[in-house]
């Protein structure tokens, strides 16, 4: 008996480093994102990008392009093109097939609710969004929110006007695989 107690010892210190290293892997590439994000917004001044416009933005797939603001919760992440494994590890993911803000159509952004979106659970109708891009920043309110099961694409598509929409995994305590998706709809200020 003594050799199963010993086995279940190893598997869950084996379980606890490997969240340890999952989490401090997460960080610092978050951490990377951030610092990318911020020279590529403070170089708008000096490059091309000041004097381009959201039509003209593009972006390759893992890069950092932008910034996310939440003032409720003051936090400021980056976002990162693509919603691959990889780029959420890295922040905020932007769909590659959804438009970039000022671009007046669906921006969706998406997250893990553990990393990035923690506290997210917070926040409320009326509460507001800040994206920072090379080529200017916008401001979104957030008017509604839903909750759909995690395979439920509906939430991508044409919506005839600009909206951020916001997904993450639901419930925001869940200590496994969330069967749902929680969805803020964010919409421009001015």
């Amino acid at each position: 008996m003594k050799w199963i107690s010993n086995i279940l010892i190893i598997i869950g210190a084996a379980a606890l480093l490997f969240a340890c290293w999952s989490y401090f892997s997460h960080s610092k590439a978050q951490e990377q994102s951030l610092v990318e994000a911020r020279e590529r917004l403070q170089q708008n001044g000096s490059s091309t990008e000041a004097s381009m416009n959201a039509q003209d933005f593009t972006a390759a797939s893992g890069e950092a392009i932008g910034l996310l603001e939440v003032p409720k919760l003051d936090k400021e992440l980056p976002i990162v093109e693509g919603t691959d494994p990889d780029a959420l590890k890295k922040g905020v993911g932007h769909l590659a097939d959804s438009v970039f803000p000022g671009q007046n159509e669906q921006i969706l952004l998406a997250g893990h609710r553990d990393t990035v979106f923690k506290r997210f659970a917070e926040l409320e109708v009326g509460d507001t969004f800040i994206v920072q891009m090379p080529y200017g920043e916008h401001e979104y309110e957030i008017r509604h929110t839903e909750i759909v099961d995690a395979d439920d694409t509906t939430v991508i598509r044409s919506m005839g006007e600009e909206v951020l929409v916001v997904s993450t995994c639901y419930p925001f305590d869940a200590l496994s695989a969330a069967p749902e998706r929680f969805v803020f709809y964010a919409y421009p200020t001015n």
